[in-house]
């Protein structure tokens, strides 16, 4: 799976674009309170998402980065 990593990734962005949710952040159950930061831990959020970024970083400086756009 490390390896279809981004593109697990890419589809969960891209998705999110469809469907109009945040999905949570896997295996977070409690933020600590000191972290200020909008956090969606245990369920998915419904939001107006316009904009998707998936960022892949690979062993050896393989890297890519996906910038996705909903069309109005």
């Amino acid at each position: 799976m490390l390896g279809a990593a981004g593109a697990v990734e890419a589809i969960v962005a891209a998705l999110s674009l469809k469907h109009g949710i945040i999905p949570p952040t896997a295996g977070l159950r409690s933020p600590d309170p000191a972290c200020d930061l909008d956090y969606v831990p245990l369920t998915a959020r419904p939001a107006d998402v316009r904009l998707a970024l998936s960022v892949s970083l690979g062993f050896g400086g393989h890297n890519a980065c996906l910038a996705l756009r909903k069309e109005p």
